[in-house]
């Protein structure tokens, strides 16, 4: 028969196995504003998606042709929101920010810009739910940068 003290230590490292394992269970903490693995928030998105932004920044999200270079208007031309472009460089808050108020509610005398402003045309959920289905099509590993760019900017 088992001694006192093997009965504490074992029952002491099952319950900490428990505990581990509980943890481990959790779903893990969301990082930013953006739900992209939300299956209903990516519906609404991508419906919002094509009827609000497909036009300019492409059905793929591939974005207009040389959107690094200024058109003959002066403005640049829509950026994609794949992995080619700069999207996932920016944290969640600016990227809702950007959205909402246009580049002048980022920054004082913000330079002409084709992107309208849809305060007021998209709720503030719709806008998440756009931006989240955008970051649902990039794949892992930009996803986890991204995800880290949003715990920095906490």
């Amino acid at each position: 028969m088992p001694g006192r003290t093997t009965l504490l230590v074992t029952g002491g490292l099952a319950l900490t196995g428990f505990a581990v394992a509980f943890v481990l269970a959790q779903p893990s903490k969301a990082v930013g504003l953006l739900t992209p693995d939300d299956a209903e928030l990516f519906a609404t998105g991508q419906d919002i998606y094509v009827d609000q932004c497909a036009a300019c920044h492409g059905a793929r999200l591939e974005g207009q042709p040389n959107w690094q270079i200024r058109g003959e208007d002066g403005l640049l031309p829509a950026p994609p929101h794949d992995t080619t472009g700069h999207t996932w460089h920016h944290d969640d808050e600016t990227l809702f920010a950007l959205t909402k108020f246009g580049l002048a509610g980022l920054i004082e005398n913000a330079p002409a810009t084709g992107m309208p402003v849809y305060e007021g045309v998209l709720s503030d959920d719709e806008i998440i739910a756009v931006l989240s289905f955008i970051k649902s099509t990039w794949p892992d590993d930009i996803r986890e940068y991204h995800d880290e760019l949003n715990v920095q900017s906490e």
